[in-house]
């Protein structure tokens, strides 16, 4: 999960500003967490405690209220019985990157990936983005090769993963819906050689980019692993409450 941080850090600077170049510093001082990370936490937490998602989100969700949350999720967030809203958006699979390391069935990641974007994202868009993002981390760190990845998502999410990000990158724009974004951050992985090169792949496309590079940068950290020095950076810009949140995660499923 400390991959999908990191890459919310390093899109954070873009998200307002988005750029069409890999050619960019992966921090500076104005590198931040944003909801991207919170909500990661949160579902590491759900599971490190067996707590259930929509507490465990609440509760942790409500210690950092201005970190960029969506208008619909902070009436989800403050109200006492909020219940899901149908949505389809991004947030669903931006948080979900735990799951896919902590489960060790098909059936089962499947399962709470399900589980953690109902709590909001109960439309079908919004959990097939959380199901396919929790899946393709899943795949990668069990050894699936990417051309397995690619081929088993597309038939079994429909998504379109035979675009290159040269064809994606000319016209593509801010788009926070799952079937808007996780495809093209699945496709900026699967044309990456390394962990780095997947978050300079999702910054890239010049859309939502710390979400892009979140989801981008859990399925990259399952294949390639992220590198020690960027554990450093992660944890000189977390909270200690969110980095000892993420450590014990990284430590019990390693």
């Amino acid at each position: 999960m400390i991959g999908a941080i990191t890459g919310d850090m390093v899109g954070s600077m873009y998200e307002h500003q988005p750029i069409k170049t890999k050619d960019f510093p992966l921090f500076s001082p104005r590198s931040c967490f944003t909801d991207d990370s919170v909500l990661t936490v949160a579902v590491a937490s759900a599971i490190l405690n067996d707590t259930p998602y929509a507490e465990a989100v609440r509760q942790i969700g409500r210690q950092y209220p201005n970190a960029g949350y969506g208008g619909s999720f902070i009436q989800w967030l403050t109200g006492p019985n909020a219940g899901p809203y149908y949505s389809w958006g991004n947030g669903a699979a931006m948080r979900v990157s735990p799951v896919g390391f902590a489960y060790a069935t098909e059936a089962d990641v499947l399962a709470q990936a399900k589980a953690t974007a109902e709590i909001t994202h109960n439309h079908p868009e919004g959990i097939k983005g959380a199901q396919a993002t929790a899946l393709a981390v899943f795949w990668a760190r069990t050894g699936a090769d990417k051309a397995t990845i690619r081929e088993t998502l597309t038939q079994r999410f429909d998504y379109d993963l035979a675009r290159t990000l040269a064809d994606i990158r000319p016209r593509y724009r801010f788009d926070v819906s799952c079937q808007g974004s996780v495809p093209e951050a699945i496709i900026a992985f699967l044309e990456a050689n390394s962990y780095e090169d997947a978050l300079r792949n999702a910054v890239s496309l010049g859309g939502d980019s710390d979400t892009q590079a979140c989801i981008a940068g859990g399925i990259a950290e399952a294949f390639y692993g992220v590198p020690d020095t960027l554990y450093t950076e992660v944890k000189h810009r977390l909270t200690p409450g969110l980095w000892a949140i993420t450590d014990a995660f990284c430590q019990r499923y390693r």
